[in-house]
């Protein structure tokens, strides 16, 4: 196999491995309610995802703001479960296209 070959064998199989890892996650079940509510809801409460004046204007935007705050909060979340935040609060709030 030459060396230009190897890198999209690679990329592939840490694409499949990552999608392995998301999905045995998903089974054992995330429970982006309760994480919404010990770390979001806690600090501030769901007007922030209602007002009109909101600074959340697409689904990418919602997950940069939910990555920053997990951040900012210092509670090392895995990638999944910022994901599943950011689908939940989409799903009850936002409502925006992926």
């Amino acid at each position: 196999m030459n060396r230009h070959a190897i890198v999209p064998v690679a990329a592939l199989t840490l694409f499949l491995s990552s999608a392995t890892v998301s999905q045995a996650i998903a089974e054992e079940g995330i429970n982006a309610e309760a994480l919404v509510q010990k770390n979001c809801t806690s600090c501030h409460g769901s007007e922030v995802y209602t007002r009109s004046d909101r600074r959340v204007n697409s689904f990418d935007a919602l997950h940069s703001q939910v990555r920053m705050c997990e951040q900012n909060l210092g509670l090392t979340w895995f990638d999944d479960q910022v994901d599943a935040v950011t689908a939940l609060l989409n799903e009850q709030y936002y409502e925006f296209e992926r």
